[in-house]
């Protein structure tokens, strides 16, 4: 599995750190954040936020417990936020 995530990370670009093979989306895709999967992990300002605009940008990917890869959103006013990939889809 080591072997395999490395081959993965050496075919990736400079502007992909971590490659989206492993995901389902990919740097610069439109995503929209699924607010009741999120609701009860994140701050009440960003809640607010993303009930007046719910899409990001994917810009970066982040492991998230040694298993899965999360999706690095840039947000409507311009701010970043992590999201599991199972709280976000196609938008």
């Amino acid at each position: 599995m080591v072997r395999r995530l490395l081959r993965l990370r050496l075919r990736s670009s400079i502007a992909e750190p971590m490659s989206s093979s492993t995901t389902t989306f990919k740097i610069g895709s439109k995503l929209k954040i699924d607010l009741d999967r999120v609701r009860d992990r994140i701050p009440s300002k960003l809640s607010e936020l993303l009930k007046e605009n719910p899409r990001g940008t994917v810009v970066n990917f982040k492991m998230t417990d040694g298993q899965g890869i999360g999706v690095v959103l840039e947000l409507s006013d311009g701010s970043k936020s992590w999201f599991f990939d199972e709280e976000v889809g196609r938008g």
